[in-house]
């Protein structure tokens, strides 16, 4: 979502701000704003609607202070616009305040402060906020006290960072479901909504909880909770390259993420195939806990992509250990007060473990006594601590919005989840050592696929124009078909439906059209056949096919053809899948789009 970052030592603080808000801004975009205080006093502001690189020709030469604060918005309250730019402040300009995440209960507030005299100027519950710190800090109390208070009046979720005019050795942050990393430097300190801001910085990061707050001083920081009982946070390594925040040579991130696929898998599977007993080695947090023997019933949770790879991942459950598996959308989860069993196991499914909807489904399986396993890629992330135990996928930081080499590593933490389930159970040594060796070729086998990346442009340039498009696949192929839906969707903004094949003849067929194209998915299995039949279903109302495949379809049931190495069939989906992602990237090339930062959508979404 939106992104935050914050300075405080001897240095300028704003080339710190301004360049970690670059770095922020696939979070959000539709306007940015810094404020800093000196030792001299006041606070100083510059905010604008539009891109960061608006905002740093915005800053004059002599804004300097050693004490600053930054915000890159994605508009939740009220149109992109200067007044609407974080930072806010109180009247009297002397609390500035940056906050990523939905104040519920900001118009009751509002009301109240301005019926005490408070004039606002935005439309955003923002603020609020900064008028209600101002009125505690008015009553003479420290910083911290005054955030404190305030908090106590709010409902919502939020990661802040609060500056003082009159207290400009201390920046207070707090969290409640809206990510707050701190970064310790030499005699400095730095904040952040995400590592990515930090890690040119610092490796040494603590990540605030929910609930805490810190103040942050040039020499360190105290952490304590909202009732002032004082926490004690240990810092964290990032062990992620400053390299891998920029785009290497390549136009975009999304491409470049595509692209680092298969290193990306091979990190997902490091150290984690036993050859000799063929299944992952019992190791990693809490991984056999339960007892995985009765689990049965497995629950996956995610959103979006996360939520199509959980389906991807309840396939290869029910395939390989015979245990009844489900993935469900996580931000419909707890909304319909769900049965939560003993012998269930859930597994919270997000690329950067900060996903409000879900992070909320894990605490109310915890809340029903549930145990709940994470497959997350950021460390130290929210649900990563949350959870009882799990898998982190090292795929590494993923910075276009689509999300590609961590669905990717996401469908292989699954393969492994249950290769290990199988194994327990029933999955023979023989058909073990068959997914083992799958799994051992896949980045070989990506690197075949993204090899045809021009030619995929070239079709996708094609294709581009339609109206829309259909998506199907049957089985094991239809998580696929919507995922790739949503790729085009969300990147290119062409219309895009997915449908299991066998369901395209009970109503959908009527769409069928020289103007909407299908995309579809035609694995060399056992359902082969029926797919070319439902092919010749398409052709017969003269809609055009273009066949992902992995030999291609007589020239009368396919006007194109992406052919796809062969693995074993239950892995055969993670295959399919990489040239969808570099369809709907070239399509939306074609067609002009802003490929890494997709209108109305953001990364890591932190409210509902």
């Amino acid at each position: 979502m939106c992104g935050i970052v914050a300075y405080i030592g001897p240095k300028d603080a704003t080339p710190f701000l301004l360049e970690g808000l670059a770095r922020l801004e696939y979070r959000g975009y539709d306007s940015a704003g810094v404020a800093v205080a000196g030792r001299t006093g006041g606070i100083k502001v510059r905010k604008v609607k539009g891109r960061v690189a608006d905002l740093a020709a915005a800053v004059p030469a002599r804004f300097k202070g050693s004490t600053g604060i930054g915000h890159t918005r994605w508009a939740t309250h009220g149109v992109p616009s200067d007044a609407n730019a974080h930072p806010h402040l109180d009247n009297a300009e002397r609390i500035a305040v940056v906050h990523n995440g939905i104040i519920e209960n900001a118009d009751e507030l509002r009301a109240k402060l301005a019926a005490d005299g408070a004039v606002f100027r935005s439309e955003t519950d923002t603020e609020v906020l900064g008028h209600l710190i101002a009125a505690h800090a008015a009553e003479g109390v420290e910083l911290e006290e005054a955030v404190r208070a305030a908090l106590g009046k709010v409902v919502g979720t939020y990661g802040i960072a609060v500056l003082d005019a009159e207290q400009p050795d201390r920046i207070v942050v707090a969290r409640n479901g809206s990510p707050i990393v701190l970064g310790i430097g030499e005699k400095e300190m730095f904040v952040a909504s995400d590592v990515s801001a930090l890690v040119r910085y610092t490796r040494q990061v603590v990540h605030l909880e929910d609930g805490e707050l810190a103040t942050v001083r040039a020499d360190g920081f105290r952490t304590f909770t909202e009732d002032a009982r004082t926490t004690h946070r240990q810092p964290s390594t990032v062990d992620w390259e400053i390299d891998s925040y920029d785009t290497g040579g390549y136009e975009h991130f999304l491409l470049k993420e595509i692209h680092e696929q298969p290193g990306s898998v091979e990190r997902t599977l490091g150290g984690r195939l036993d050859e000799r007993f063929a299944t992952p080695p019992r190791r990693g947090r809490n991984q056999d806990a339960p007892p995985l023997r009765e689990i049965r019933r497995v629950k996956i949770l995610g959103c979006g992509s996360a939520y199509y790879a959980g389906e991807m991942g309840a396939q290869l459950i029910e395939e390989l250990a015979r245990i009844p598996a489900h993935s469900e959308p996580a931000s419909e989860f707890r909304y319909r007060n769900p049965v939560i069993e003993a012998d269930t196991l859930y597994i919270a499914v997000s690329q950067s473990g900060e996903t409000y909807d879900t992070l909320a489904a894990v605490q109310e399986v915890k809340r029903k006594g549930g145990r709940v396993l994470g497959v997350v890629n950021t460390v130290g992330s929210a649900i990563a601590r949350e959870c009882d135990g799990g898998i982190y996928l090292h795929a590494g930081p993923e910075i276009s919005v689509a999300s590609t080499k961590a669905f990717t590593s996401t469908v292989v933490a699954f393969a492994l989840i249950a290769l290990h389930f199988g194994r327990i159970h029933d999955l023979s040594p023989a058909d073990g050592r068959r997914i083992v060796s799958a799994l051992k070729a896949l980045p070989d086998q990506i690197r075949e696929v993204l090899a045809q990346s021009d030619a995929i442009a070239g079709l996708a340039a094609e294709y581009a124009g339609s109206e829309g498009m259909m998506f199907i696949g049957r089985v094991r192929g239809y998580p696929v078909a919507r995922e790739g839906a949503q790729k085009l969707k969300e990147i290119s903004y062409v219309h895009a439906e997915a449908y299991p094949a066998s369901e395209l003849k009970h109503g959908p067929l009527a769409l069928i059209s020289p103007e909407l194209p299908t995309v579809a998915l035609v694995p060399d299995d056992e359902l082969l056949d029926k797919n070319l039949t439902t092919l010749g279903e398409i052709k017969a109302r003269s809609g055009r096919v273009l066949a992902v495949a992995h030999r291609r379809p007589e020239a009368k049931l396919a006007d194109h053809c992406i052919l796809v190495p062969k693995s074993e069939p239950e892995l055969d989906p993670l295959l399919l899948n990489i040239p969808l992602q570099l369809l709907a990237y070239h399509a939306a090339v074609a067609l002009g789009r802003d490929v890494d930062k997709p209108r109305n959508l953001a990364k890591s979404v932190t409210v509902e």
